[in-house]
């Protein structure tokens, strides 16, 4: 790490993809909650604002997640994991029809996921004391 408490060098270059990769879904996430909001009809109000509020929390949560884990927050890896283990999961329950849909979701979510629990992230991470 560096004097500021970033992580650098190959953790650094790993971070940065992660978050790269995340701010993708988080406006994929976002750009669902504003078709969700246009898609809300009168006889379901509750649940597309429900549903808009849900989307927009979790793309504007991975997103932020995204930034403090690259300023050094390892408090940060945590949210994003999860976030990436749901999706793997939908993943699962997308594959079929049609056949490129699980592939899609997967793909970035092990992307983030090897990039963050990669022994360089953890060690730059972990902070001094544990190295």
């Amino acid at each position: 790490m560096t004097s500021s408490g970033r992580p650098s060098g190959t953790a650094r270059t790993l971070l940065l993809v992660a978050a790269a990769v995340v701010a993708v879904e988080s406006l994929t996430f976002l750009v669902l909650a504003v078709l969700e909001a246009a898609d809300v009809s009168s006889e379901r109000v509750g649940l597309g604002v429900g549903t808009t509020l849900f989307l927009l929390v979790i793309g504007g949560g991975i997103a932020w997640a995204a930034w403090r884990v690259t300023e050094g927050d390892a408090w940060a890896r945590s949210p994003l994991v999860l976030s990436q283990i749901i999706l793997l999961g939908l993943a699962w329950n997308f594959r079929g029809d049609p056949p490129w849909l699980s592939p899609l979701v997967a793909a970035p979510a092990v992307i983030v996921l090897a990039a963050l629990l990669s022994p360089p992230v953890t060690r730059a991470l972990s902070g001094p004391s544990s190295v």
